[in-house]
């Protein structure tokens, strides 16, 4: 039995001329479609492609294979459009909320990967920076949005018509100037240590944060830069700079854009967790497979980090 994921690449591939485009066009990486052309070629038991500088050619056995791949996908494809009528995933609208964060980083796969499952559906994406995506679920502005809590902090309670499920938690690190003493070592840095340390600070304007900066303020770090708006990229960005140091989710860190230095903090108890907020009132077939999705490609992200 072939996976149709595996089919779907190897047509796209045939299609495209070359890993590269068919990658571009699906959503992966070109090593990462590699690997699956691999596995396929196992279960096929012989090879399928030909690779050379100008991209790739089938070999007999692949262009056999691609002639009924198409058949078989175009068969599942007419089934997916089927069972998606029957389920309430054929047209209307999916209306999604976000912060900028996950937005950039996170949520485009997920999207491309709902595009591709229930094409019928538009899609529309919004910013709310939390908590207001948990207020823009309960009017019914968004089906679902992407929200955060920080640790240590107070719960902040749900509205009653609207439920949250963690998809990813990440732990706070530290970002400095490359090469700052702070960063150079391996093991993880004692909470401590950041006495005397000038802060790029995200409070008191940022209200997730206040908890875990009253914790940092009471190793003595000391404030120098204060943001008074939601932006991890102009923090770190400040701290490759060499303007403070400051404390931040471990995604943003291995994401600036700015090159910094990051260390793990002891203990490690400082944390984000990442959240889909939706409605629990009404049935949502749309809302509830891109949660689905949202839980696999959160999961493979903490993997990763």
């Amino acid at each position: 039995m072939y996976d149709p994921t595996r089919l779907a690449a190897l047509v796209a591939v045939a299609e495209a001329g070359s890993i590269t485009r068919a990658a571009e066009r699906l959503g992966y990486t070109p090593p990462a479609l590699s690997q699956q052309l691999a596995k396929l070629e196992r279960e096929a038991g012989t090879a399928l492609l030909v690779r050379h500088h100008r991209g790739t050619r089938l070999t007999g056995a692949g262009e056999l294979l691609v002639t009924r791949a198409r058949r078989v996908l175009d068969e599942l494809e007419r089934a997916r459009h089927e069972l998606g009528r029957l389920a309430g995933l054929s047209g209307g609208t999916l209306r999604v909320g976000t912060f900028q964060t996950a937005g950039i980083h996170l949520l485009p796969p997920v999207l491309s990967a709902f595009r591709r499952a229930h094409p019928d559906v538009e899609l529309t994406v919004a910013n709310y920076e939390p908590p207001d995506g948990v207020v823009a679920v309960a009017t019914g502005e968004v089906d679902l949005a992407l929200t955060h809590t920080y640790e240590p902090a107070e719960p902040v309670p749900l509205p009653a018509t609207v439920s949250a499920e963690p998809v990813l938690v990440e732990e706070l690190v530290l970002v400095t100037a490359p090469g700052h003493v702070l960063s150079s070592g391996s093991a993880r840095l004692p909470l401590t240590e950041l006495a005397g340390q000038p802060l790029i600070s995200m409070a008191p304007d940022h209200p997730a944060r206040q908890a875990v900066e009253a914790v940092l303020a009471r190793t003595g770090a000391t404030p120098s830069v204060l943001v008074t708006t939601p932006g991890y990229a102009l923090v770190c960005a400040l701290a490759s700079a060499g303007l403070g140091v400051a404390v931040v989710p471990e995604m943003v860190a291995r994401t600036s854009t700015t090159p910094v230095g990051v260390r793990l903090l002891e203990p490690g108890d400082l944390r984000r967790t990442i959240s889909v907020v939706h409605r629990t009132d009404e049935a949502a077939p749309a809302a509830d497979a891109f949660r689905a999705l949202l839980r696999g490609a959160f999961g493979r992200a903490a993997q990763q980090n």
